[in-house]
């Protein structure tokens, strides 16, 4: 072992090989020794950081089919930067991505998230952890996170997920994870290509978390945590992920609360239309006509970029009820009865299409009277389901009288906002309250709290709790606003969010003393946590809305 080498664990590894924000005293980086070989990572205001830690085999090698674990390795890694994140969707939204997208006429940026890092790459199974200790015999809650952009875009790799202030302030472990999406992860080839090893494809995305929850359970004690204490949670697509989980038999166990944010998933996608959608994707790469071997042979051949671009010809890719990996849908009869044991927490904010639709549109910050039933026509659809529909002119009519102050633009938010990304959440929740087993241990929450960002025009939109949850409000300007006085407010309701989802991950149970009583839910008074300033309990707010757009069936998007 030459002068420039150290032993971390047993391993000889070069103590120069990476330069971490820690600035090791020491000279030695902290590791950590795992199931596949020792990893290597960074300190940082006294908490240890691991980033792009394997968890799974390059997904390239296990495409369209159950993953892998990862192959062992003898050396040292060095784990201080993000990994890849998965392949996206080509020509997704980019308003979720920069700044440059909402800018204005005079070049201002509107609400917008902190920028993704990192490459896309199939490599794209690793996870991050952050933790106050390792091998200190501590049994930490493990904070396990899920990232949204649906189920077709998004990484965990940004300074908005980043774990280090939500370790320190509750000492608690803190584990973000990338996985497979859109097509990659979720195209439905089990009945096109029998026999190729695409049985589960439908819902290798889903699988890939399953593995990453594995991983904790298998390794988490070294870095300080509970494998009997782990809280899964998400925000859009991610809260749809966790619920989808809840009802995943291979993920029994392997968590033990759960908190959906803005994000639910009452059903999965039927086998017939996620086939349909895979058909096309397979004449978009040309592979239509082909024998079932000579398919599956060109599926493994197509690069990386080539299933990227015929991803759009599919359109919605999402979990699929198959039978197999996801034998039911999450909340549909019923709530998932595997999971009737798990504390749950289920929350939306209160203008979330502020930023799901107007964030790609400013003209309907710009409505009037005569131009919102058009507007409305086009961007609330769950008004018509089947054979039963709701009059838009009603529809306004009855918006109007019950909020007397709102503006034409507020109504068409409001109304895309409760029939659209509400209802799930009502739905889940009210499943939960059905059941004797789960409404003792069920809780929900509004978030009204606005944002700052341009003089309040967002309301409380669509992420805005992500930076309050992991107490990251100094790095999210672009979604708090960016004053003083913006980022008081928002480290005052960040101390409030925070604190009760650590206590949530402690305890199972999310009251603490920066809130008032929170009563679980039930269907007679529908108590909802209001996070706003004050932090208040509201008895079914929106309830006339409820009762209203309960009229119209619910159908899950894009199933």
């Amino acid at each position: 072992m030459n002068r420039r080498e150290v032993l971390v664990g047993g391993v000889a590894v070069g103590a120069a090989m990476v330069v971490g924000r820690g600035a090791w005293a020491t000279g030695i980086p902290p590791s950590a020794k795992t199931r596949y070989g020792y990893v290597l990572g960074d300190t940082f205001d006294g908490i240890f950081c691991f980033k792009g830690i394997p968890y799974g085999m390059d997904t390239a090698l296990t495409r369209f089919a159950v993953p892998k674990p990862p192959m062992p390795w003898k050396e040292g890694r060095s784990c201080v930067k993000w990994g890849p994140r998965a392949p996206q969707t080509v020509g997704a939204r980019p308003e979720y991505e920069s700044a440059k997208a909402r800018e204005d006429a005079a070049g201002r940026p509107g609400y917008h998230l902190p920028p993704d890092e990192g490459v896309q790459s199939e490599d794209c199974l690793h996870l991050n952890v952050w933790t106050p200790g390792l091998r200190d015999g501590k049994k930490r809650p493990v904070m396990f996170y899920i990232h949204g952009g649906a189920f077709a875009n998004g990484t965990a790799n940004a300074e908005l997920y980043d774990g280090a202030r939500l370790a320190k302030r509750g000492d608690v472990v803190v584990v973000t994870v990338n996985h497979r999406l859109n097509s990659f992860g979720y195209m439905y080839l089990a009945e096109m290509l029998p026999g190729q090893g695409f049985e589960d494809s439908g819902n290798a995305g889903q699988l890939d978390l399953v593995l990453a929850l594995q991983w904790v359970r298998d390794n988490i004690a070294e870095f300080g945590g509970d494998a009997q204490r782990v809280m899964i949670f998400g925000q859009s697509g991610g809260g749809a992920k966790c619920a989808t989980l809840m009802a995943q038999p291979l993920a029994k166990g392997l968590f033990h609360r759960v908190i959906s944010m803005s994000g639910q998933q009452v059903s999965g996608v039927q086998a017939a239309h996620a086939t349909e959608r895979a058909k096309k994707v397979l004449q978009a790469l040309k592979l239509d006509g082909l024998s079932v071997k000579d398919a599956a042979a060109g599926l493994r051949a197509a690069t990386m970029v080539e299933i990227q671009q015929a991803t759009r010809a599919g359109g919605y890719f999402g979990p699929v009820t198959d039978g197999r990996s996801l034998p039911t849908d999450p909340f549909s009869p019923t709530d998932p009865k595997i999971s009737a044991g798990v504390p749950m927490v289920l929350g939306n904010t209160h203008d979330e299409t502020r930023v799901l639709i107007g964030g790609g549109q400013p003209a309907l910050f710009d409505l009037t009277w005569e131009t919102l039933p058009d507007a409305l026509e086009k961007g609330a659809p769950f008004l018509k389901i089947d054979t039963v529909s709701l009059p838009v002119a009603e529809v306004i009519k009855k918006y109007r009288e019950w909020n007397p102050r709102y503006s034409a633009s507020d109504v068409f938010f409001a109304v895309t906002t409760d029939s659209r990304s509400w209802r799930g959440e009502v739905i889940e929740a009210e499943r939960r309250a059905e059941n004797v087993n789960t409404r003792s241990h069920t809780w929900v929450y509004q978030l009204n709290w606005k944002s700052g960002v341009d003089g309040g025009k967002w309301g409380a939109p669509h992420t805005l709790d992500i930076p309050l949850a992991f107490d990251n409000v100094a790095v999210s300007p672009g979604m708090v606003g960016s004053s003083d006085a913006d980022m008081e407010r928002a480290q005052k309701m960040a101390d409030v969010v925070s604190e009760t989802f650590i206590e949530f991950a402690r305890t199972g149970n999310p009251n603490n003393a920066h809130l008032p009583q929170w009563p679980a839910f039930d269907l007679a008074k529908r108590p909802t946590m209001i996070f706003d300033l004050p932090v208040r309990v509201e008895d079914d707010p929106r309830g006339r809305e409820r009762r209203y757009l309960g009229q119209v069936p619910y159908v899950q998007p894009g199933t």
